[in-house]
């Protein structure tokens, strides 16, 4: 057995290559001899014996590679290992130097980029590689580290939503295809059909008593039948407002399963090719988030659409087996979880909305879950947002109020996607006739009370003025994802861990316990703003100049006005920013921003109610977001509403790394006022290290233990809180001296407990003295005031214990 020569290996040749690093091993009859162990790879000049360097050896026989290390041969004018050129094509140069020059052929760098490649270096074997070398008796992988990079698409990362099974097609298909009676209604006018009367069973096919159409509720397809000479039916899936669902198999596509839905039926053969042509628009629609739509087809007067078969859950039917589970009362979702669903599905909307097309009928029974991914079903509702012709599908409860007079718009979408997430979230009882085109108060509902962001984000996305609803579905989408956040931090049990960057609001900075209107987080340029580049080179430090620069803009946006008010406000003149709001208020009555900056100037003027007025309705605009949050607790908390302003602050809190500190010092000042030192001293102890706050937070909470007058464990507690703190050293030491101080009278009334420790002094006398004695004097080393200096040397020396010395 002959050793391996590379640098490091202990394996040996087998076979011509090394069984460990897997190197080629010497040429038969290489004079290259073996390294001892221990020798470097590549000596230093001088006579070569037993372990001089490879690269000596190496080039002591013809045809070997002169690069340090290497044990290759030059074959075809290239190491057969590392691939460097051969030592004949280089020019000469010193030993250990590297050639800048190639062969024609070699791309220019190629030999230097080599040596720099981390490939050519010797690796320890791992996985097949040490199978050769018999160290183990595995011979498959057991085990992956692979699975937790994998997360769940659905929950954004934030929650957790157990992936549904897959429906096989032939299991999805109903054994007895009936409708039930309470559920036969009019196509035409929604009246009750088919009922039961005088002890008889209801006719599932006749004429609507009102308005005198026809209805039915038996499957005009049966097993068998052929659909446009291509599509085989199996059987009955659903029943929906056009009619049956049916699973049939493409005959002409390899058996594949498809969904056929009923578009409409008619008698009329030139109206039936004219609205299947109409509908080919759906065929354009290609996303991974939507069902796909293969073909449309005519059969015995009646249109069909082509679909793909999509073998999942319906949240109508996750619904149904949760109250099933529950023995028939209401089990909605938790609230994460139904988060996690919409916010999953809605870029198909985003998608559907860009193509120009519109929903309109979306709501539990649409939404299917295969896996940990959703997917939006049923496109025969799919219209185009101006027609104004075609009839409008929808389901009362979800369809937006103004649909019969306007027609659908992407505001009437976001309406449907509110509305379902109540229903997915909470037993919403008379949502189809009492709050048919309204929430129900908050008062009377325990979710929008235990979740207020939520509240707000669902009372915007249904707001009965489609104009006051989210202008786009990307907007509802980032303000979605924040209520999540708060909702998954709400359910935790520690502080917040992470941070989340904001596209409206920059991250607040503050590191003391003051907050005030200049030190709440500031709006976020938009970078689309006309004017964002000419303000990019507004480069004046001072107020007044900036505001000087902004008299000469170019044209007068949004972003202009902004930073008007901003300079306004920090020139001390909140006043003239009333000015600047107004005037983008007239021009866009929902230009929230304009009420931020009111909000500020409020604040500025200590109008603590107009300020909550002002922050508050920022926050039903931006629900997601933490800034109005943490602005409107401080508003609530300096004008007099504790209650609310504590809440805000705790969510605030327990969400986002970045709003800990100034949440916390906002919800100490707030217990302390009600003498709640405990609860004061939780909220303290939120700030984590890693926060520039921290030597503050633990500043506060020692004086506050301190003040507490809670006696000697107390004390003990507040000195604990300063020790190991970066503190201004006459801080400390002057905090330390009023710890100590107290905890000497009290020893000395009450006497002695050694086993107590006041930061690193027995809770006795001597060892009090000793400490008020240093901190004494480190007060006075600090002080420039020679009175004062004296004043603490004699203190010193007053409480300095009696010694010999």
């Amino acid at each position: 057995m002959t050793a391996c020569t590379q640098p490091g290996c202990t394996g040996t040749i087998e076979d011509g290559y090394c069984n460990v690093c897997g190197s080629p091993g010497a040429p038969e009859g290489s004079s290259a001899p073996p390294q001892t162990q221990g020798t470097s790879a590549r000596s230093s000049a001088g006579p070569q014996t037993q372990g001089t360097s490879a690269r000596s050896s190496a080039a002591s026989g013809p045809g070997k590679c002169t690069q340090p290390g290497c044990t290759g041969s030059i074959v075809d004018g290239y190491c057969d290992v590392c691939g460097s050129p051969a030592a004949g094509e280089e020019s000469p140069m010193a030993d250990g130097a590297i050639s800048q020059l190639t062969q024609p052929s070699m791309p220019a760098g190629t030999a230097s980029t080599i040596t720099r490649a981390s490939s050519r270096l010797s690796s320890t074997a791992l996985g097949s590689q040490r199978l050769t070398a018999g160290g183990s008796k595995v011979t498959r992988r057991i085990q992956s580290g692979s699975q937790r990079l994998r997360s769940a698409r659905l929950g954004a990362g934030q929650t957790r939503v157990r992936p549904a099974p897959t429906v096989e097609p032939l299991q999805a298909i109903m054994a007895d295809p009936m409708v039930p009676e309470e559920k036969r209604v009019c196509p035409s006018c929604g009246a009750p059909v088919g009922r039961s009367r005088d002890g008889q069973p209801g006719r599932t096919e006749g004429f609507c008593p009102r308005c005198r159409n026809p209805f039915s509720f038996t499957p005009k397809l049966k097993p068998g039948d052929l659909v446009a000479h291509q599509y085989e039916v199996a059987g009955c899936l659903a029943h929906g407002g056009l009619g049956w669902i049916y699973l049939a198999k493409d005959r002409n596509v390899s058996d594949r399963w498809v969904v056929l839905k009923g578009l409409l039926n008619t008698g009329d053969a030139d109206a039936l090719a004219v609205a299947l042509v109409e509908r080919q628009f759906l065929a354009q629609v290609e996303h991974p988030l939507i069902v796909e739509i293969y073909n449309f087809v005519s059969h015995e007067g009646a249109g069909y659409i082509v679909m793909e078969y999509v073998g999942g859950t319906s949240l109508k039917q996750i619904l149904k087996e949760r109250m099933r589970r529950a023995r028939g009362a209401y089990d909605p979702l938790p609230v994460d979880q139904a988060l996690a669903y919409i916010l999953e599905i809605l870029p198909a909307f985003t998608y559907l909305h860009d193509m120009g097309l519109v929903y309109c009928d979306f709501k539990p029974d649409n939404l299917i879950q295969v896996g940990d991914a959703v997917k939006l079903i049923d496109m025969g509702g799919v219209r185009r947002i101006d027609d104004e012709e075609s009839a409008i599908y929808g389901t009362i409860g979800y369809q937006a109020p103004e649909v019969a007079q306007v027609g659908t718009t992407v505001a009437s979408d976001i309406y449907t996607i509110g509305r379902t997430l109540v229903v997915l979230m909470m037993e919403f009882r008379g949502y189809q006739t009492k709050y048919v085109a309204s929430l129900p108060p908050v008062e009377e509902t325990p979710l929008f009370q235990q979740h207020d962001s939520l509240y707000r984000l669902l009372a915007k996305a249904c707001a009965p003025d489609p104009a006051d609803r989210f202008a786009s579905v990307d907007e509802l989408r980032v303000q979605l994802l924040g209520v999540l956040r708060e909702v998954v931090a709400e359910k935790s049990t520690g502080t917040a861990l992470t941070s989340a960057a904001s596209m409206l609001f920059e991250a607040p900075a503050i590191s003391s316990d003051a907050l005030h209107w200049d030190e709440l987080p500031t709006l976020r340029a938009d970078t689309t703003d006309a004017q964002f580049s000419w303000l990019s080179n507004i480069t004046a430090d001072s107020p007044e100049l900036r505001l000087a620069a902004l008299s000469s803009a170019p044209a007068v946006s949004v972003e202009v006005q902004l930073a008007r008010a901003t300079a306004m406000l920090e020139l001390g003149r909140p006043q003239l920013v009333d000015t600047v709001v107004n005037e983008m208020l007239a021009a866009d009555p929902w230009e929230w921003r304009a009420v931020w900056m009111s909000g500020l100037a409020q604040l500025a003027r200590d109008d603590f109610r107009a300020a909550q007025s002002a922050f508050n309705a920022v926050y039903g605009q931006v629900p997601g977001e933490l800034a109005p949050k943490l602005a409107l607790a401080l508003a609530c908390e300096r004008g007099g509403e504790g209650a609310l302003a504590e809440r805000l602050y705790a969510t605030c809190a327990r969400t986002d790394a970045n709003y800990v500190a100034p949440a916390a010092f906002g919800l100490a000042r707030l217990r302390v006022a009600r003498g709640d030192i405990h609860a004061a001293v939780e909220a303290l102890d939120l700030v984590p290290p890693t926060s520039r706050a921290y030597p503050e937070a633990r500043r506060l909470r020692a004086v506050h233990l301190y003040n507490s007058d809670g006696g000697l464990p107390v004390l003990a507690e507040a000195m604990n809180s300063i020790t190991g703190v970066r503190l201004d050293p006459t801080e400390q030491a002057e905090l330390t001296a009023q710890i100590l101080e107290r905890a000497l009278a009290t020893v000395t009334a009450k006497g002695p407990q050694s086993q107590l420790r006041i930061g690193t002094y027995p809770a006795d006398n001597n060892s009090l003295r000793d400490g008020l004695e240093t901190a004494y004097r480190t007060m006075a080393q600090a002080s420039d005031d020679e009175q004062e200096r004296y004043r603490l040397v004699d203190q010193a020396n007053r409480v300095r214990r009696w010694t010999l010395t």
